[in-house]
């Protein structure tokens, strides 16, 4: 067991390595230094000095991978490449374009995003389970088909209109919740409780009707048959056999979701305007701050490999098929 985790981690440091490599080619070949200057600084016609200056304020006036002007270990720490890039592997996110400290911005809005992405997450997944056995069971009936229709009828439908008819039909008509804002300590659920809903409604119609092929695919396999024949109940088949061996496939997406929960939800967080990870990294895309839109693709990469990192270990836990080979 220990050797397998160990072989899994060594693949999941080559392949961040590899991400923060092609990183760092697209955020400074790609687009350079001069680049971010000039839209930074806003100007069409921007003057040498002004670049300069734009760039020795910001970390950005170095070589970008080997300075020959210094002297010792100076010339590969003191490049682009060792400031903006390795460091990042040290949770070292440096400071944003207004000066602030990304780290601490991170710290400080995982609290929100995880507020509004744990309720979603739970209470979806038992939601769609549910449902999805539920049709499972009534299979082939009036009941399985309508319950497909209406699977397919919402996950036909964006999450704007979910997010904007919610928005507009419970807290501007009926004045149950907040229409937007967020809410430190106890009263966060007044806050979020509107952004859950429709986190839990616009995911259901697509993750009730994979989890209902899945439990209509194990429905049709040898081992069912052969229960059915042994005089089991049809629910003893559905939660004792079906439901455990539809487990690899669910818990495929399952955990490897669960890091992103740090990440937060984009259009929720900047519709509702919950100060979480989520809408910084909108707010930072939309003002072109680079430090922070290199800084969250990191961390998504590093919280993207941990659940593939522990999607392969649930798979151990749950299927004796799979060896530690």
């Amino acid at each position: 067991m220990l050797a397998y985790i160990v072989r899994r981690v060594l693949y999941a440091i080559l392949i961040l390595i590899g991400v923060n490599l092609i990183t760092f080619v697209l955020f400074f070949f790609v687009n350079s230094p001069d680049d971010m200057a000039r839209m930074q600084l806003g100007a069409k016609y921007v003057t040498p000095d002004a670049l300069q200056k734009w760039k020795a304020d910001h970390g950005y006036d170095k070589p970008l991978l080997w300075n020959s002007k210094a002297s010792g270990p100076g010339k590969a720490t003191e490049t682009i490449f060792y400031e903006k890039s390795l460091r990042l592997f040290a949770f070292d996110f440096g400071a944003a374009e207004d000066g602030r400290n990304i780290g601490n911005e991170i710290r400080t809005r995982m609290g929100p995003s995880l507020a509004l992405q744990i309720p979603v997450f739970v209470v979806a997944l038992c939601v769609n389970i549910t449902f999805a056995l539920f049709l499972a069971f009534f299979r082939a009936t009036y009941l399985d088909f309508w319950g497909v229709v209406l699977c397919v009828a919402m996950m036909s439908i964006s999450t704007l209109f979910y997010i904007i008819g919610g928005q507009y039909l419970i807290s501007k008509v009926w004045h149950l919740f907040p229409i937007s804002g967020y809410a430190g300590g106890l009263d966060a659920w007044r806050f979020v409780l509107l952004p859950v809903i429709i986190g839990v409604v616009s995911s259901f119609g697509s993750s009730a009707r994979l989890y209902r092929t899945l439990f209509l695919e194990e429905y049709s396999k040898d081992y069912v048959r052969t229960a059915r024949a042994k005089g089991l109940a049809e629910r003893v088949v559905m939660f004792r056999h079906v439901l455990q061996n539809a487990m690899i496939p669910i818990l495929t997406g399952v955990v490897a979701a669960i890091p992103f929960l740090f990440m937060g939800a984009l259009l929720s967080e900047s519709f509702f305007g919950i100060p979480g990870l989520g809408s910084y990294t909108i707010d930072a895309i939309q003002a072109q701050d680079f430090a922070v839109v290199r800084s969250m693709v990191f961390l998504g990469a590093v919280l993207y490999i941990i659940g593939l990192l522990l999607t392969d270990i649930s798979y151990t836990l749950v299927d004796p098929r799979v060896r530690f080979d």
